[in-house]
């Protein structure tokens, strides 16, 4: 079996099996539905360009800085189910199933990153999470490793007007990645545009996400990151403390949960 398969059946196995995918305090109701996976080859001319001005930054770490051994890079997309979904779609405040989701769910996530390292070492490679490294930082609303960059490079998705990245199976979810020595074919990137994915990009019809959002941090501009997060401190954390979330531009919009054609 090819090392490409053999990591993909095993995300897949262990988000199905595994019962930290679920909300004990919303009777068991699970979080992800089945991953979806891509590679990239670490030394891809788009992990520098990251590092331009207006793109990142050049505090943005490159695969090799992580991991000076990098050779290929996993990136994986987690879309939350329907019921997760669905519990957020009325206006205003999120759903406690939501800002649960948000939270357990990244938690999740990071069982899932651990998990694949563990895969990693007994296929006899070396890898890195940069999200659980102590490297990892976040400086301002910008980190030096971008999950939704490396999953465009790996080709995932691409970005939406609302910033997130529209996969084969939407944009509501969670994505991960990990940096490792294992030489794998790249996934062939199914688009040539940054934004091919987006209706407003493509065609300049929808703008749904502008709409849901109740920061007003969206405009057809583009997203006001320090808006959304001042909404996230100012009217989420002091009700939902210690969670938060919205994400409310995710939800009932034509990239939800796949590709919009119209």
């Amino acid at each position: 079996m090819a090392l490409e398969e053999t990591i993909n059946k095993f995300l897949i196995a262990f988000v199905k099996n595994d019962p930290g995918n679920s909300l004990v305090a919303h009777g068991g109701m699970r979080i992800y539905d089945s991953v979806i996976v891509a590679f990239a080859a670490a030394d891809d001319p788009l992990f520098e360009k990251l590092k331009e001005p207006g793109v990142i930054g050049p505090d943005h770490l490159s695969p090799p800085q992580w991991l000076a051994s990098a050779r290929s890079v996993i990136s994986y997309f987690l879309p939350f189910t329907k019921e997760i979904r669905q519990s957020n779609r009325h206006p205003g405040l999120p759903s406690e199933e939501w800002v649960s989701a948000r939270i357990d769910g990244e938690e999740f996530n990071r069982a899932v990153r651990k998990s694949l390292l563990s895969l990693v070492e007994k296929l006899n490679g070396q890898g890195v999470a940069p999200a659980l490294e102590s490297r990892f930082k976040v400086k301002g609303v910008t980190s030096n490793w971008s999950e939704r960059h490396a999953a465009y490079i790996a080709g995932l998705g691409t970005f939406g007007l609302h910033s997130h990245l529209i996969t084969a199976k939407g944009c509501a979810g969670r994505l991960g990645s990990v940096i490792t020595s294992l030489e794998l074919a790249p996934t062939a990137r199914p688009y040539n545009d940054l934004h091919e994915y987006c209706l407003w990009f493509t065609n300049g019809t929808c703008g749904d996400c502008i709409e849901r959002c109740p920061s007003e941090a969206l405009t057809f501009e583009g997203k006001d990151k320090h808006a959304c997060e001042s909404y996230l401190n100012t009217e989420i954390m002091p009700r939902y403390k210690p969670r938060y979330g919205c994400a409310k531009c995710q939800i009932a919009v034509p990239c939800e949960d796949n590709i919009p054609t119209s």
